[in-house]
């Protein structure tokens, strides 16, 4: 039982000083180097950076033995933590996690060609010692980070529909956790992710996607753990165009449809938390600030909670059955204008005239109100119709419908279109058109217009 407990050592472990990493060989001839992360694991065990090496890495494999200083920055406390060797990890959710920690040290001190994660060594803590007393007081904390997270809760809790529980979790974030850039994000069933909303940007961003794996964001949900950088790192940037990458490898001719992410442009910090229910990875939290390493281990804890509350009332709020009386229909007055819809099979994107608009399940679910719209000139609708409807391919999760109906509202909101998502009632919804639509769909050659 070490005498320290591991995790209120958390704040030695950020990588903002290094840590001396010291090893001996089987003759006892000893090693000492600079090593870039300690990172915690969990009450009794720390992983470190395994980058270059070789002398630490020989004497490591031959004794299995090593001993870590670590310094707190805030407290200016040193502990020397004697660590057994058990494993080495070269994926997974710890291993990214440290990957992207690593990135964000290496941008920050001008080394991203240098340091490069090659394993995650696992140590079982075999004793703590504290070499240096504390002999500063850690800076206060400008919220109370327990309080914060109840209030989030509460909010949450509060919810009667995913609309609400949208808007909430991001408040939230920024009222109670004094978070100035927040996105909330939906995960589909091939690891794309899309925004829901966002908080403090100048554009909202609203069906913004994130492809498996890029980024924080992408890693997060990819791997199901939260993931944090303290420093900017370009490899973990958003805001370029999608698909930029296969454009410059020669794969794409043109940029891919798509909203633009509305991230910051130089961020200097970046948090994304994974949205969970049922082992099941339903969206990300995401933040970022332009103060270097805004968001600490606490931090993190707070969120987790909070995507932890979010991702349970997500699995709960869900609409299978009309249970109100639709609203009244309101006359719809057809203007003089018109507008095309042009749908691609392939991905299921939308576009209004050649403007893009929407993709994915959301895509999906307007082109088949549109086409059953044009077939009967129907306008209301129930999200149970959808969610047995099997030409979506939607997941049996209700939580994606719901999630999808509210996305595809906020987008047609934000484009000011005259298509239009009202919601009716309880697991009832109304399509509303306000100017005369041509359907053309990519995989057809007759385009079908709609009075």
């Amino acid at each position: 039982m070490t005498p320290f407990d591991l995790r209120d050592l958390r704040g030695a472990m950020e990588g903002i000083a290094a840590s001396t990493l010291c090893t001996c060989d089987a003759d006892g001839m000893p090693n000492a180097s600079m090593i870039s992360q300690v990172h915690w694991v969990d009450e009794g065990h720390v992983a470190l950076s395994y980058q270059f090496f070789n002398k630490t890495r020989a004497n490591l494999l031959a004794t299995r033995k090593a001993s870590v200083l670590i310094f707190d920055p805030r407290t200016l406390a040193q502990h020397r933590l004697d660590l057994d060797y058990v494993e080495t990890r070269t994926a997974g959710p710890l291993f990214e996690t440290m990957k992207a920690k690593l990135a964000g040290i290496a941008s920050h001190h001008g080394l991203e060609k240098v340091f490069r994660l090659l394993g995650a060594d696992i140590f079982k803590v075999a004793h703590v010692e504290q070499v240096m007393a504390p002999t500063a007081r850690p800076g206060c904390r400008g919220v109370s980070l327990l309080s914060a997270v109840r209030n989030c809760v509460d909010e949450l809790s509060r919810c009667r529909d995913f609309d609400d529980l949208a808007d909430a979790a991001l408040d939230g974030m920024v009222a109670h956790l004094d978070v100035s850039n927040a996105i909330l994000l939906l995960a589909e069933c091939d690891g794309r992710l899309f925004a829901l909303g966002s908080r403090g940007y100048a554009v909202s961003g609203i069906g913004a996607e994130i492809l498996p794996g890029e980024g924080v964001i992408g890693v997060a949900a990819r791997e199901g753990v939260p993931i944090r950088i303290g420093h900017f790192n370009a490899d973990y940037r958003y805001g370029a165009a999608l698909g930029a990458a296969a454009q410059k490898a020669g794969l794409l001719a043109e940029t891919p449809a798509g909203v633009p992410f509305p991230g910051l442009g130089t961020p200097h910090s970046q948090i994304a938390v994974p949205v969970m229910a049922e082992g099941r990875t339903l969206g990300v939290l995401f933040a970022e600030s332009d103060e270097v390493l805004r968001f600490d281990h606490e931090f993190e804890d707070a969120l987790t909670l909070v995507a932890s509350h979010l991702g349970v009332m997500m699995a709960l709020l869900r609409e299978d059955d009309a249970q109100e009386t639709p609203i009244a229909a309101l006359p719809e007055i057809v203007g003089s204008g018109g507008v095309t819809v042009r749908h691609y099979p392939r991905d299921d994107s939308v576009f209004l005239d050649h403007d893009y608009l929407i993709k994915g399940v959301a895509g999906a679910i307007l082109w088949r109100l549109l086409r059953e719209h044009a077939a009967t000139g129907r306008t209301d609708f129930t999200t149970r119709e959808l969610r047995l409807d099997r030409s979506l391919k939607m997941p049996d999760h209700a939580e994606n419908l719901d999630a999808r109906l509210v996305l595809l509202r906020r987008r047609l909101e934000e484009r000011g279109a005259c298509l239009q998502i009202e919601k009716t009632g309880r697991g009832l919804f109304r399509l509303v058109s306000r100017c005369r639509i041509t359907l053309e769909d990519a995989g057809e050659s007759d385009a079908i217009e709609v009075a």
